[in-house]
C-alpha cells in the first residue's frame, strides 16, 4: 500500500513538473498574446460601454447606448453595406483569378518559372506602394485607364471620385495586391496532388475538364478552404488601400467599417463609439468564420 502511494506521489510530482516546464516554454507567447491581443480586446469591449475623453479614457458609463447609436446611424449602416460589397467583390474574384493562374503555372511548359515569379510578385509589394501606383493609374487626366478609354472614344471615368466607381476601383487594386499570396498557396496545393491520379485518369480517357472537376478541385479543397477563410478575414480588415486611395469617400461609398473605426477614434476622438464598431466588426468576422467552417468544411476532401 505504501509503495502504491509513493508511486502516485512520484507520478503526481512528475506531471506537475511537466506542466511547469510546459508553462515556462509558453510564457513568452502568453505574455505577447496578453499584451497585444487579450488586453486590447478586453479594453475595447470595456470602452464600448463608455463615453470617453480625448485621451481615450472612460468618462461616462452609457451602457448599450453606443451600440444603439450605431444601429440607428445611417453612416454606420452604409459602412456595413460597403464592407460586405467590398468582400463580395474581392474574395470570389481574387480566388478565381489565383486558381486560374495557378492551373496555368502548374503546367510543365518551357519558361513557366518566369511566369510563376511574375504571378507571385505582388507578394513583394507593400500596400502603400501598390496603392500609390494605382492612384496614378486611376488619375482622371494622366491615368492609364482613361487613356485607354480615350483610344476608343469612350467617356472618361472619375474612378476614385465617382461614388458609382470608387468601391469597384479600390476592389480592383485589392484583388491585384492579394492575388500573389493566393496564387502561391494554391500552386503549392496543386503540386502536392499525386500525379498517379492524373495518369490513371488519362489512361481511362478522362478529359481535362473531367480531371479538373473530379480530381483537381476535390484534392485542392483543403487549400481552397484555407484561402477562402484567410481572404474573408483580410477583406473585412482592409484599411491601407482605403486610406491612400479614397479616405472613405466619395460620399462615404468606400467608408468600410475598419476605416470608420479609424476616423471615429483618431479624427473625431470618439473612442467609445469606435470601440463599439470594433466589437461589431469582431462579431461579424466571427460569425462569417463559423459559417465558413460549418458549411464550407463539409465539402472539403482530406487525403
Amino acid at each position: 500500500m505504501t509503495t502504491v502511494t509513493k508511486r502516485r506521489k512520484i507520478s503526481y510530482w512528475q506531471r506537475s513538473s511537466n506542466v511547469r516546464t510546459a508553462l515556462l516554454y509558453l510564457l513568452p507567447s502568453i505574455i505577447l498574446f496578453t499584451v497585444f491581443v487579450f488586453y486590447p480586446m478586453f479594453r475595447t469591449i470595456y470602452l464600448s460601454f463608455f463615453l470617453t475623453d480625448q485621451a481615450g479614457e472612460a468618462a461616462i458609463f452609457v451602457g448599450l447606448e453606443n451600440y444603439t447609436y450605431l444601429l440607428e446611424s445611417d453612416a454606420f449602416l452604409n459602412s456595413i453595406k460597403a464592407t460586405f460589397l467590398f468582400v463580395l467583390y474581392t474574395v470570389p474574384t481574387g480566388i478565381i483569378i489565383a486558381l486560374i493562374l495557378a492551373l496555368l503555372a502548374n503546367e510543365k511548359l518551357r519558361g513557366i518559372g518566369f511566369f510563376r515569379t511574375i504571378y507571385a510578385s505582388t507578394m513583394g509589394v507593400s500596400v502603400a506602394a501598390s496603392s500609390v501606383v494605382w492612384l496614378f493609374l486611376f488619375h482622371p487626366s494622366v491615368g492609364m485607364f482613361n487613356k485607354f478609354l480615350n483610344i476608343f472614344n469612350l467617356p472618361q471615368i472619375e474612378w476614385l471620385l465617382d461614388p458609382t466607381w470608387a468601391l469597384f476601383s479600390v476592389s480592383l487594386s485589392t484583388i491585384w495586391l492579394n492575388t500573389g499570396f493566393s496564387f502561391l498557396i494554391i500552386l503549392g496545393g496543386l503540386q502536392n496532388i499525386d500525379e498517379y491520379l492524373y495518369e490513371s485518369a488519362r489512361i481511362d480517357g478522362a478529359s481535362y475538364w473531367y480531371r479538373l472537376k473530379r480530381i483537381t478541385i476535390p484534392m485542392l479543397s483543403p487549400t481552397l478552404f484555407f484561402i477562402i477563410t484567410i481572404s474573408l478575414i483580410n477583406a473585412f480588415q482592409t484599411f491601407g488601400q482605403i486610406d491612400i486611395l479614397t479616405k472613405g469617400g466619395p460620399s462615404q461609398s468606400t467608408n468600410l467599417i475598419v476605416y470608420s473605426i479609424y476616423r471615429e477614434a483618431f479624427i473625431n476622438y470618439q473612442f467609445g463609439t469606435a470601440s463599439a464598431q470594433a466589437v461589431f466588426l469582431f462579431i461579424c468576422i466571427l460569425i462569417v468564420t463559423i459559417l465558413q467552417f460549418k458549411l464550407g468544411e463539409k465539402k472539403v476532401h482530406y487525403q
